[in-house]
Parts: structure tokens; C-alpha cells; sequence
């Protein structure tokens, strides 16, 4: 018995020692859990921490780059400025080669090989597509259509090297080919020719060059070759600073007038604020044509020039049929003061102290004319809705798409010393009555050494008013006639809405009668 219970005891006690391991163990094992899972969260924070480390690291590498690299192309921009300072004492090679290399650099920033980011859809430079007698252009203004043979030579010159070069290259085997060139025919078999020429397309980006894709037909029925050139643009270069002192440039404005009184009162307005009291160097010569009205027209002159303290006007009249070249020519011949800058002018025009600066800087005698394109109002009564609602004069005059256009079918406006007109020729007096005769004189000075300078300007525009072909015109007057009265009506959009009226004034009463409580 006693056995036993020591026995038990014994048991007793073994047992509570290897519960006491065991606890023990429990707690070595949760400690070491713990401690090793402590150990795994430092390690991913270490490694994170150098990832960190390392992508600042690169970035701050590849800042550095960029800076580096920005500051070479700055001095190989410099070298290339100064070697072209020195171009006229012969180009060394070390100046040849920066020039190949900005032109490198040229090509490297174009979008040729690959695209660019851009904030929106009109950030893009679209191209146009061509052929060997067609250029398809997106950008056509009124006197370009969307498709049309390239009347420019400049243009027709360029095309024709582009095709010439890929003919070239085509033609040419790879073992011939300059380093640098594009890749061409690795075999003589076929002979490329102008009538393999499928299609191009080209486009420019202003600050970078010009980019040529060109595709041929290959030996192939399915098979083609295409090329891909392009031209870089070169380095600005100063050509000309020069100081220009227009305070004694007196601008002598013809306008040719018949009958139109109400006009004339509204043009002298604009005349006596614009001229008379903020650039006061301006002479008028009005011809007019007839005796019907002449005392208004003389009358409105000299109320002008009592009021406004203005003498320097000449009032001429012919008695005869209205002809515009025949009245600018005559108002021309009859200024005996010396050389003197004209600006023919229409009695529906009106323009700002802005043109004419712009009109004395774009002028020189013997050398330039300047052929403005004005921007034409559309229909103020079809802007604004009807006439109530139509504002002053001064507040329609806003260039925007849906209030005029840039007129550059239109060559009636323009300015030139008396002495290149003479020189020129005049107007062709023999031309009556609405247009043509702007355009033969325009083509003279094409044809003439002098330079033509041809812009828009924003402070010259033509004020609308409803517009008559007389049935007497020629056929070829009667249809410039009528093209101009048809695009001085108002925008494409704004036709359109007149045209579906009826469909929109329906829709509108639809809308109305499904909702009754809405206004």
C-alpha cells in the first residue's frame, strides 16, 4: 500500500515536471516566432528602403543627364551660329559636322519613328496626302480646294525632289549608297519609275522639319516600297535689324465712290476718329463718280473738316460710268506732291490706327507692296438674330468664326508708293463696272521684281452690305459677283441652321407639346 502511494506521488511529480518542459517549450516557441517575424518586417522595410534608394538614385542620374545633354545641344546650337557667322570665309569640317549634327538633333525631336505626347485633338499636326498631279490638304482657306494640282512652285519644286530623291534611293543598290542614306533596292532588277509612285503623305512641324512617306509598287502584285524622308529645318539665322522711322510717311487713301451717301457718312466716321484724331498723317482723296448726290458727299467732306480742323482732302468727280480701277487710277495721277504711300480703299471699309502702321511697314518704294487680307463680317441681322439685337459697329468687329472670314479671294485693298504704281502700269481702265480689275494689277507686281508681301490683318475689315449683280456684267464678272455674295452671307453653319429651319422649328413644337409645363 505504501508502495503504491509513493508510486503515485512519483508519477505525480514526473508529470508536472514535463508539463513544466512543455509550457516552457510553449514559450521558447512563441518567443522565437515572434522574434523571427520581427526580424521578416525589418527585412522588407530594408529592402523597400533601398528600393526607394535606389529608383531617387537613378532619377537623380538621369536629371543629371538630361542637363548634360541640354547644355551640349546649347553649345553645339552656339557653334553651329558662329560657324555660319564665318560661312562666307569657308565652312571647316568641324563647322560642317555641328551642322549635320543639329540637323540630327532635328530629326531626333521630330515625330518620325515615333509619337508625342499631346494636351487634345488640336494639338495635332495633320499631313497631307499627294500624288503625281493631285495635293489633298486639310487647310484650305477660300481660294484652295481640297483637291488641286500644286499651283505654287515652291511647292511643285519640293514635291518634285522628294520623288526624285526616292527614285534615286530606290534605284540605287545598297553597295552605292552613301552612309546615312535611306535604304534602297538591294537588287537592279526592277527599274522604279514615276508611274510606280502610289501615294504620299507629308506633313510639317514648323520648329523641326518636314516629313515624306512615300510608297511605290513593288515587283510584286501585293508587294509595295515605301520611304520615309524627311528635311530638317536649320538653325535661326539674323538677317536684318534695322531702326524705322515712320513719323513723316503720309498715307495718301483713294476711295472710289457712287452715289452710297449713307456709307460715305458712316466710313467718315470711322476716318475722322481713326485718321484725323489719333494718327493725323493721312491725306483723302475721294473720286466720285456722276452728279447725282455730289452735294452730299461735298457736304459731308467739308462739315469734316470744320469740325475736325482737317484740310489735307482732295474731292475729285468724273462724269462717267463707275468704274473702281478707273477712279483709283485717276485719284492716283492726280497727287502731285511727290512720292507718296496709296492705300486704295472701299467706302465699306473700316480699319484701325493698327493697319496703318502695318500699312507704312509693309510698303517701301522699289521694293515691296503690301496686299492685305482683310477679315469680311458676315450678315450682322443672321449673327445676332435680327437687328434690335445687333450691337454697334465697333463691338461686331470681332474675328471669330462665326462673325466673318479671312478674305483672301479679295486683292481691292492695298498698299503701294505712287511710284511702283506708275512704274506698273495702273489699273486696266478699260475694265467696268464690279471687280477684276484689283486682280490684274495684283498679277502685274506678281510678275515684277518687287517683293509682294501678302498677310492677314487684324485691323482691317470689310463691313457687310447686301451686294447687287447687275444683269449687264459678263459672264465672268457676273460669277465673281455672285461668289461673293454667296460667301459673305454667313458661316457654313450658320446656312445650314437657315436651311433645316422648318425641320428645327417643328422639333422645337414637338418638344413643347410632350412637355407643356416647360418654357
Amino acid at each position: 500500500m505504501i508502495h503504491a502511494v509513493m508510486l503515485r506521488r512519483g508519477l505525480l511529480t514526473w508529470v508536472s515536471r514535463i508539463g513544466g518542459l512543455l509550457v516552457l517549450l510553449c514559450c521558447s516557441l512563441s518567443l522565437l516566432y515572434l522574434m523571427t517575424c520581427r526580424a521578416g518586417d525589418i527585412v522588407l522595410l530594408q529592402e523597400r528602403e533601398e528600393q526607394h534608394r535606389l529608383y531617387i538614385s537613378s532619377l537623380k542620374k538621369q536629371i543629371a543627364q538630361l542637363k548634360e545633354d541640354l547644355q551640349e545641344r546649347s553649345l553645339q546650337l552656339k557653334r553651329v551660329q558662329e560657324s555660319l557667322k564665318t560661312a562666307g570665309k569657308g565652312p571647316a569640317e568641324g563647322q560642317q559636322s555641328d551642322l549635320q549634327e543639329y540637323l540630327r538633333t532635328q530629326l531626333s525631336k521630330a515625330e518620325v519613328t515615333s509619337g508625342t505626347r499631346l494636351p487634345n485633338e488640336y494639338a495635332v499636326v495633320p499631313f497631307e496626302s499627294f500624288t503625281l498631279q493631285r495635293v489633298y490638304q486639310l487647310e484650305m482657306g477660300l481660294t484652295r480646294h481640297p483637291e488641286e494640282k500644286p499651283v505654287r512652285k515652291d511647292k511643285r519644286d519640293e514635291l518634285g525632289e522628294v520623288l526624285e530623291m526616292a527614285l534615286r534611293s530606290l534605284n540605287t543598290p545598297s553597295s552605292q549608297k552613301k552612309d546615312g542614306g535611306p535604304a534602297g533596292n538591294t537588287q537592279t532588277s526592277k527599274v522604279y519609275t514615276p508611274s510606280d509612285f502610289v501615294e504620299g503623305i507629308t506633313r510639317t512641324e514648323k520648329d523641326k522639319g518636314t516629313l515624306y512617306e512615300l510608297t511605290f509598287r513593288g515587283e510584286a502584285s501585293h508587294e509595295f516600297r515605301r520611304l520615309v524622308l524627311f528635311r530638317p529645318f536649320g538653325p535661326l539665322l539674323k538677317i536684318k535689324n534695322e531702326r524705322m522711322d515712320t513719323t513723316n510717311v503720309l498715307i495718301n487713301i483713294i476711295v472710289p465712290l457712287s452715289r452710297r451717301v449713307d456709307k460715305f457718312k458712316q466710313f467718315m466716321q470711322n476716318f475722322r476718329e481713326v485718321c484725323v484724331r489719333q494718327d493725323g498723317r493721312v491725306h483723302l482723296t475721294v473720286v466720285y463718280f456722276g452728279k447725282e448726290q455730289m452735294s452730299e458727299v461735298r457736304s459731308t467732306l467739308e462739315n469734316t473738316s470744320r469740325e475736325a480742323s482737317f484740310k489735307n482732302y482732295t474731292l475729285l468727280q468724273l462724269d462717267e460710268e463707275f468704274s473702281r480701277g478707273r477712279g483709283l487710277d485717276v485719284g492716283a495721277r492726280a497727287w502731285k506732291g511727290g512720292n507718296v504711300l496709296l492705300f486704295f480703299c472701299d467706302v465699306d471699309i473700316y480699319f484701325t490706327t493698327d493697319f496703318l502702321n502695318t500699312c507704312r511697314l509693309n510698303a517701301q518704294p522699289g521694293k515691296k507692296v503690301f496686299y492685305p487680307v482683310l477679315f469680311s463680317q458676315y450678315n450682322p441681322a443672321l449673327i445676332y438674330g435680327s437687328p434690335e439685337h445687333t450691337p454697334p459697329v465697333e463691338q461686331q468687329l470681332v474675328i471669330k468664326k462665326d462673325t466673318g472670314f479671312w478674305r483672301d479671294f479679295g486683292f481691292g485693298m492695298t498698299c503701294q508708293y505712287r511710284s511702283d504704281f506708275i512704274n506698273i502700269g495702273g489699273f486696266d481702265i478699260d475694265i467696268k463696272g464690279w471687280g477684276g480689275e484689283d486682280v490684274h494689277l495684283y498679277r502685274k507686281y506678281l510678275h515684277s521684281s518687287l517683293l509682294v508681301v501678302r498677310a492677314p490683318s487684324r485691323g482691317l475689315f470689310h463691313l457687310w452690305h447686301e451686294k447687287h449683280c447687275a444683269d449687264e456684267l459678263p459672264p465672268d464678272q457676273y460669277r465673281m459677283c455672285m461668289q461673293s455674295k454667296a460667301m459673305n452671307e454667313a458661316s457654313h453653319g450658320q446656312l445650314g441652321m437657315l436651311f433645316f429651319r422648318h425641320e428645327i422649328e417643328a422639333h422645337l413644337r414637338k418638344q413643347k407639346q410632350q412637355n407643356p409645363k416647360k418654357t
